[in-house]
């Protein structure tokens, strides 16, 4: 098929950048450029010649601008299947002249909800209606007409119109992009409406892709990261300052590092290998934090990503070259520890903002999906069960342990001491079994130390495990039935236990 030369467009935008430059280059290259309301007067004001859609279809706008191209002239023009002779002579008869190009974009939807203080009555006034249906008649009749709904599209059809047309290619590509723009507007006024319900009837995810990736888990896996549209995640935003681009498992393991490390109000490091944590410190500086995190489990450590939730600083990089690491998250870095590490060319330097998570974790299924509330560690008073209560410098080494296991996949168990976690067992199908992998890797440093358990101990051999290493104080949800069998054992064992009431299981 050859090209669709374009003689007349029908231009109608909320997002005026770029408009007057395309419609100037449009009209240069013979197009009538028909338009409507804000559209026009800018056009008109830049001196280009337009015919209003009023004009056109012989009546005026209503309802306050709510009704301007919804008219049968207007769609008749859009939807006529030009190679069906009914049409054409259905088109002749109402003296219709067809448009081939339809430039719009929409009424800015999410931006307006996405103001707290917005009003239902303002938000609703920013449903579009009339251009998201001549979007999709354009897009529906992509045979003879072409649909263009960003500015990024200007320049390609800009130069296809000088060159005599748009080629039916250009035109699908173009139609898949217009269909995918009024379904992801759709989606974010169903989302809108159901705000106030945490878990809904009915949901609707665009997702649109953010970059290919080389491959994925493993090397035989195509792969790409995809985010929801209008969303802005932080790694959307994150600045890649050096090293190559981020792989599948890159995002998987800096997700993890990131949320975990920025939990913490004082300087922290995260060391996190498969998306299980492996190392955690939290310090006066992070160049400590750093240094006590790696000291956790250097083995597992090696090719692992590092999050710090403070500046990167030269002495912090200089303990950081020593190691091979993947990956380095921080909010920013200074000059000097960036000449440091630029001697490893393919370590990645990611700055980046604080996450802002959203109310739902969701899990793909096979053609499903799992939904829940995001988990978070909860701020309510803590029970101590047994004789002997924790002192200051215990409770605070138990929270830590404890923010740790909630990010550790399940069965998770960490043994912490003075601001830093000595040994992670973490997933085993056991509780026993992630105490005694948490002990492996603590080994004296477990004593005087103390444990957290993302769940309930069902027996005493888990608590016995970790006190015969020589761990004093032990946190962990309680709400096993032999909660009062493994409370006795602690006070038997003379260690302390602390319930939270809250468990943290992660799959």
């Amino acid at each position: 098929m050859t090209a669709l030369r374009v003689k007349r467009a029908l231009v109608s935008v909320w997002d005026k950048t770029g408009v007057v430059e395309l419609c100037e280059r449009l009209a240069a290259a013979g197009v009538e450029l028909v338009s409507s309301g804000g559209t026009a007067a800018v056009l008109e004001a830049a001196g280009l010649p337009v015919t209003r859609v009023a004009d056109v279809t012989g009546a005026s706008e209503m309802l306050g601008g709510r009704v301007k191209t919804l008219h049968p002239v207007i769609h008749g023009a859009l939807l006529a299947d030009l190679d069906d002779p009914a049409h054409r002579a259905d088109l002749a008869e109402r003296g219709i002249e067809p448009i081939q190009l339809v430039v719009s974009n929409l009424y800015p939807f999410s931006a307006t909800v996405a103001d707290p203080d917005v009003t239902e009555a303002a938000a609703i006034e920013k449903i579009d209606i009339g251009g998201p249906t001549m979007v999709r008649a354009a897009a529906k009749n992509h045979a003879h007409v072409a649909a263009v709904t960003s500015p990024d599209q200007y320049e390609e059809v800009a130069s296809a119109v000088e060159a005599g047309g748009l080629t039916l290619e250009q035109r699908k590509r173009l139609a898949s992009a217009a269909f995918y723009a009024t379904a992801s507007y759709d989606a974010a006024i169903v989302n809108w409406m159901h705000r106030d319900d945490a878990l809904p009837e009915s949901m609707v995810l665009p997702l649109e892709r953010y970059d290919s990736l080389r491959y994925g888990e493993n090397p035989h896996q195509p792969a790409a990261v995809y985010r929801v549209s209008g969303r802005s995640p932080w790694w959307s935003s994150a600045r890649l300052l050096q090293g190559k681009a981020m792989s599948f498992n890159n995002y998987a393991d800096a997700e993890a590092a990131w949320a975990l490390v920025c939990g913490f109000d004082e300087p922290a490091a995260v060391v996190v290998k498969h998306t299980n944590p492996c190392g955690v410190a939290v310090a006066n500086d992070v160049a400590t934090a750093f240094d006590r995190a790696w000291e956790c489990d250097p083995l597992s450590a090696f090719g692992g990503i590092v999050a710090l939730n403070r500046p990167m600083n030269e002495s912090a990089a200089q303990l950081i070259a020593r190691n091979f690491t993947e990956v380095v998250i921080a909010p920013d870095f200074d000059a000097a520890a960036i000449d440091v590490l630029s001697a490893k060319a393919s370590l990645r330097l990611i700055a980046a903002e604080a996450p802002h998570r959203g109310d739902l974790d969701m899990r793909r299924l096979e053609d499903g999906m799992l939904a829940q509330t995001r988990d978070v560690i909860a701020k309510t008073e803590w029970r101590v069960v047994t004789d002997i209560a924790p002192t200051d410098e215990q409770m605070t080494d138990l929270r830590l342990a404890w923010a740790v296991a909630a990010s550790t996949k399940s069965n998770a168990v960490v043994i912490a001491t003075d601001g830093a976690a000595v040994g992670v067992g973490a997933g085993d199908q056991s509780r026993v079994g992630a105490a005694e992998r948490a002990v492996a890797r603590a080994g004296k440093r477990a004593e005087g130390g103390v444990a957290a358990s993302d769940a309930f101990f069902p027996f005493r051999d888990g608590l016995d495990t970790l006190v015969d290493a020589g761990v004093a104080a032990v946190v962990q949800p309680g709400g096993s039935k032999r909660d009062d069998e493994v409370i006795a054992a602690a006070n038997e064992r003379n260690v302390v236990m602390v319930f939270t009431g809250h468990r943290h299981f992660r799959h």
